[in-house]
């Protein structure tokens, strides 16, 4: 805790005590040519490169592996793709069958029509006009087209 009534010499008395202590930590620092420095140098080296190894295949793995990923995503789209079509091909038959019954029905009523009317027809007697003729007199009066 700093003394408040401390005088200059004090303090430079204090300052220059750290700025040894300081130095002599420094100077007791093992030099960098000493056995036990360059091992633990060697020992950071041999971390530093299985590291950047493990990193390596890391990054090698996550590539393979969004490979994977984009191989399926796209046999999941070309499925996609295949059933749609198929959906559509199945979808176009069944217009196209609705559509051939449509006609079918159609026909077959007009046949239906046709043989009630031929039946009517054959049920009239001989000499007899047809609801829909005009008697001959009033066809005689209108003028011909």
């Amino acid at each position: 805790m700093p003394r408040f009534n401390d005088d200059l010499s004090e303090r430079r008395k204090d300052a220059a005590t750290a700025k040894r202590a300081m130095l002599e930590r420094f100077r007791a620092r093992p030099a960098a040519d000493d056995p036990a420095t360059m091992e633990r140098k060697a020992a950071r080296l041999v971390a530093s490169q299985e590291r950047k190894a493990r990193t390596a295949e890391r990054a090698v793995a996550r590539r393979a592996e969004m490979e994977r990923q984009a191989a399926a995503l796209k046999l999941r789209e070309e499925d996609a793709a295949r059933t749609a079509a198929a959906q559509a091909e199945r979808e176009m038959a069944e217009r196209r069958a609705e559509g051939d019954r449509a006609v079918d029905l159609l026909a077959e009523q007009k046949a239906a029509r046709d043989s009630r009317y031929a039946a009517r027809k054959a049920r009239r007697r001989p000499g007899q006009r047809s609801a829909r003729t005009l008697p001959p007199t009033v066809a005689a009066s209108r003028p011909q087209p």
